[in-house]
């Protein structure tokens, strides 16, 4: 498959994805033609991404004040004290707002880059250059940036949009399988939420995209999934309306994530699929959902070998944390929260449910 080109279109905010392989030997090019007045660079990665992927980026940057940032892999780095250090460092170098930070790496990278580069002198040109599944399909795109704190995930952020994202479906393939299948949660939400055509395939193709089998086809789940995203963000950028319904199975993926103290035992994607189910369970619970699609739903992840039921990796003892890290979470409206629940396979609607008429015992049910 050749060279893909999505365009996310924001007036002013505008930017291109591009998706093809072996595109990291490119950046510095793909960079001068949408950044041409940038003359300063630091790469912001982590310590897990291989260097031969920082050495092709370095080396195709045309430039001889181009930096490096590294950092701890993982949910922990997402803080305010790295967003610091990001900015000490942009200071020392003295960059200025048509300078570039390019974010190499995962959800995490491509959040606190982002989340830096909005805030440094009022905005710095970012480019994403997304390295994990996930990232390539959800959170490089659509400008959502934040950091982590101790009231809960991405509480502190900004809607700050790149100038170019660049995904290389081959450094995929550094990848362990724990990860792709993080990745695929959110492949799978796109056609849960909007594209029911696209579920059906899914049923055909996942297991040639969770083992990277075939790399046409997962270029094609890539494609579909940022596609999928640029027409929702386009349509609601600063998610007052219809963006939230990207967040199906989120609310409780962001609580489980919280529970479990953003460690390893349990890394975001994972966090999504449980969500997902529950989402999932709720809408058949609320009559909104036919039985018949929430078994299919359910076959996709039978048929997969993943993991739905949370009673594997919390106790019933863990209901009340779960839930007061709902109760603080950024859709609340008093006892309400705006949850994202499906009528349909390929249909998603935003619904006010009552925290502890109907969180709560979907949460105690998923222990009987």
């Amino acid at each position: 498959m050749k060279k893909i080109t999505i365009k996310v279109n924001l007036n002013n905010n505008s930017y291109p994805i591009i998706i093809g392989k072996n595109l990291l030997n490119n950046t510095g090019t793909e960079i001068k033609k949408i950044i041409p007045k940038a003359k300063k660079f630091l790469l912001i990665t982590d310590k897990n991404i291989p260097k031969s992927y920082i050495r092709s980026i370095l080396s195709s940057i045309k430039s001889k004040n181009k930096y490096l940032f590294t950092l701890s892999a993982g949910e922990k780095s997402k803080n305010m004290n790295f967003t610091n250090a990001i900015i000490k460092k942009l200071f020392k170098y003295n960059f200025n707002r048509d300078d570039c930070v390019i974010a190499l790496g995962g959800g995490v990278i491509g959040d606190l880059s982002g989340f830096a580069s909005s805030i440094f002198k009022r905005g710095i040109s970012l480019v994403q250059v997304p390295t994990t599944l996930l990232a390539q399909v959800d959170s490089s795109i659509g400008g959502k940036t934040g950091i982590n704190s101790s009231e809960g995930k991405n509480m502190i952020g900004t809607f700050y949009q790149p100038k170019l994202v660049l995904i290389d479906p081959t450094t995929l393939k550094s990848l362990p399988h724990r990860h792709l299948v993080a990745g695929y949660a959110e492949i799978l939400k796109y056609s849960l939420i909007m594209n029911a055509k696209f579920f059906s395939w899914l049923e055909k193709n996942s297991h040639k995209i969770i083992n990277l089998t075939d790399m046409n086809l997962v270029m094609y789940a890539i494609k579909e999934s940022c596609r999928s995203k640029a027409i929702i963000v386009q349509k609601d950028e600063k998610e007052k309306d219809l963006r939230a319904i990207l967040n199906f199975g989120h609310t409780f993926a962001h609580a489980f994530e919280a529970v479990k103290k953003y460690s390893n035992d349990l890394i975001h994607g994972e966090a999504v699929l449980y969500g997902m189910m529950i989402a999932s369970s709720l809408s058949v619970k609320m009559k909104m959902l036919n039985i018949n699609e929430y078994q299919r739903i359910k076959n996709l992840y039978r048929k997969l070998n993943i993991n739905y039921q949370i009673k594997n990796i919390f106790n019933k003892k863990d209901i009340n944390k779960i839930f007061n890290y709902m109760q603080h979470d950024k859709k609340i409206s008093g006892q309400k929260i705006n949850l994202i629940l499906l009528s349909k396979i390929g249909k998603a609607k935003i619904f006010p449910s009552d925290l502890n008429k109907n969180i709560k015992p979907i949460l105690a049910q998923q222990f009987n």
